[in-house]
């Protein structure tokens, strides 16, 4: 039997395991910090770090272009590189996104009117299809590192708009959040 149909009839179970747990976790973690956690968890002042975030978002949101860019253009190097680099910065912004949320609590909306309403439909647009991007972005590492390009480009066809997405409304809602206040 050959690896690919190996790897379709099971041999990524542990994968796909791993993937949701993590995910599951992940989730379940955020809604915790967001949604039952009150702050207080750390003396530090770390009013600073909703604008780190911002530009780890920037810079994935960045770093994704140029990675479409370069897979365009034949550039499969580069483009992995990009793509991994994209990746870090979410994962950084992640890591610093727990540690404020953790810090500090939930962040309310302070505008009114008709803005109240946009920057509730961008973020609960912004919330949703952040739920996909983990999950979705080791599906696609994975098959790419199993060489798997037929379903890794499937799977990041799907991402890449998402990702995309997610990354430049966290900038959005920053500079939302930040002239309400």
């Amino acid at each position: 039997m050959t690896q690919a149909a190996l790897d379709r009839t099971g041999g990524d179970r542990s994968f796909y395991l791993f993937n949701a747990v993590l995910s599951a976790g992940a989730l379940a973690f955020l809604a915790w910090l967001l949604l039952l956690n009150e702050g207080g968890g750390v003396d530090a002042d770390l009013s600073f770090l909703p604008a780190v975030n911002a530009g780890l978002n920037s810079t994935a949101a960045a770093l994704l272009l140029a990675g479409w860019i370069a897979i365009r253009s034949g550039k499969r190097r580069v483009h992995q590189y990009l793509m991994v680099s994209a990746f870090a910065a979410s994962a950084l912004f992640l890591v610093s996104y727990v540690i404020y949320h953790y810090a500090h609590g939930d962040t309310r909306y302070a505008g009114e009117g008709a803005m109240r309403t946009v920057y509730f439909v961008v973020l609960i647009s912004h919330v949703v299809l952040s739920m996909a991007v983990v999950p979705m972005a080791l599906s696609a590492f994975y098959f790419a590192w199993k060489k798997r390009f037929a379903t890794h480009k499937k799977v990041t066809r799907l991402l890449a708009p998402i990702w995309l997405y997610v990354s430049v409304t966290g900038v959005v809602i920053y500079f939302m959040l930040r002239s309400a206040s």
